[in-house]
């Protein structure tokens, strides 16, 4: 059961009003119910309310409000977030940035873009296609996510393996820090010996302040690509084809792959992309770049997956044909809705040479447990994504489900990895940082967030434990 909301203060609620207008202020709980959970359901809390300002000065002046009544709040953008990063414990407001949705300006000179935090990821790249240019973080959630969850979370997505995540990209930052300041973060200067606050800031998971502006550079459109499909009798002889093309030189734009479980949900679904039932792995491989070369590494490839004993490898020619290959793995999370009401993606990262033994061992796992588990992720760097579905209104299964997520990522740790590649720490992996980080760096950790936020009111509850956190951890209940 969700806990029950915490009422706003009529004083700060009146303020709020006053500053957005009465319909930019959500109060009403059914009208909140949409903001209680992200892409992890598992998590249900709801908000004392749901700002939605329209400009970067409404955000400071929201903020403002809040940090002077004493009171936590989050930022929000689409809500695809997989960590519980976004959510608001013990009745935080929600400050949400999908109003502030616009390109402000699309330099194609030099390849640069200045936006807005609530543009979605997908967007951006259709505005700058006719230019020959595109945007290349691509998290599988882009049709939806926005680019200022994107600098929160540090993305990725398939194609990271050879373009790199969401710091790579962003070249300028302006923000609303924590006590409602506006600031353009600098990057680091060696000469001046100015200290780079705007890459400590990407990845900070909203608990630095909220972004309401950035500028993120642009690349042109690869003059080739070419991709294909693997299909394999097991999911350890696809990682291990994953292992043998890496070690043989080769840098794909991207590796990915879905299990047998993932293949029947999608193939259920109306996102079914003509893969057998039976196939236990599915292993996506593209290259792109200059045309000179593209086939030899294709076909370098596609004998490196035969001689790991694929059983069938198609390759597309076309853009259509592509589409159809990707299809599949980008639409496979929303696919697992018919299998289960909830989903726990975990987002361990491990050596790509241990994939075999690592992902045999969480399929031990589910069966110890009872749990079905589904397997979609980027091989190429090795970050898993086991899916574990279950209902959470089941008290066992859901104390199941929580079990299972420890011993996977305590294996996937053991294997050299750590507990997150791409979906940040929020609420759900807090518990496992100290399994990875050592207490002087949370101590340190801990006071780089005092820095940006010594009050402790911005998105509380999340990354650190408590103990490390300015103010223990501030919420509603304990300020």
């Amino acid at each position: 059961m969700s806990p029950a909301p915490v009422p706003l203060p009529d004083d700060v609620l009146r303020a709020l009003q006053a500053t957005v207008g009465n319909r930019a202020v959500l109060s009403d709980p059914d009208r909140m119910l949409v903001y209680e959970s992200d892409g992890l359901t598992q998590y249900r809390f709801p908000p004392s309310a749901v700002v939605l300002p329209g400009t970067a000065e409404e955000v400071y002046r929201v903020v403002r409000i809040l940090h002077q009544a004493g009171l936590p709040y989050v930022a929000r953008g689409a809500g695809t977030g997989l960590s519980g990063g976004a959510l608001a414990l013990n009745g935080a407001v929600v400050v949400a940035t999908t109003r502030l949705n616009r390109i402000l300006d699309l330099d194609v000179e030099n390849r640069r873009a200045r936006v807005q935090p609530g543009v979605i990821n997908a967007q951006l790249t259709r505005a700058t296609a006719p230019h020959g240019l595109y945007y290349a973080p691509d998290p599988s959630s882009q049709s939806a996510c926005t680019l200022g969850g994107n600098v929160a979370e540090n993305s990725g997505g398939p194609h990271c393996l050879k373009y790199g995540v969401t710091s790579r990209y962003v070249t300028a930052l302006t923000v609303v820090l924590p006590d409602g300041e506006l600031v353009r973060l600098p990057t680091s200067d060696p000469e001046t010996g100015t200290l780079d606050l705007m890459g400590l800031f990407v990845g900070s998971e909203g608990c630095f302040g909220i972004v309401v502006e950035m500028e993120v550079e642009l690349l042109p459109k690869p003059e080739g690509v070419r991709t294909l499909l693997a299909l394999f009798d097991s999911l350890e002889a696809a990682g291990a084809a994953v292992s043998t093309i890496i070690g043989r030189g080769l840098l794909p734009a991207a590796l990915e792959i879905m299990d047998r479980a993932t293949i029947e949900a999608v193939e259920d679904s109306v996102f079914a992309a003509g893969i057998p039932r039976d196939t236990e792995a599915a292993l996506v491989v593209e290259f792109d770049g200059v045309e000179a070369g593209l086939d030899a590494e294709m076909e370098e490839a596609r004998g490196v997956c035969l001689g790991s004993e694929a059983r069938e490898v198609r390759t597309a020619s076309t853009a259509a044909d592509r589409d159809a290959l990707w299809k599949g793995r980008k639409k496979a999370f929303g696919a697992m809705g018919r299998i289960a009401p909830d989903l726990l993606v975990q987002d361990a990262t491990v050596p790509r040479s241990r994939l075999p033994e690592v992902l045999a061992r969480i399929g031990e796992i589910g069966r110890r447990h009872r749990l079905r588990v589904a397997n979609v992720f980027h091989a190429g760097d090795g970050n898993l994504h086991p899916n574990l579905l279950f209902d959470r209104n089941d008290p066992d299964e859901l104390a199941r489900v929580e079990k299972a997520s420890r011993e996977i990522m305590s294996v996937c740790i053991d294997a050299g990895g750590t507990i997150t590649g791409e979906h940040g720490v929020g609420l759900d992996k807090r518990p496992y940082l100290p399994m990875v980080l050592p207490p002087p760096v949370l101590e340190a950790m801990g006071q780089v967030k005092a820095v940006f936020d010594p009050t402790g009111q911005c998105n509380p509850g999340k990354v650190l434990p408590d103990e490390y956190l300015p103010g223990g951890g501030l919420t509603r209940a304990s300020a």
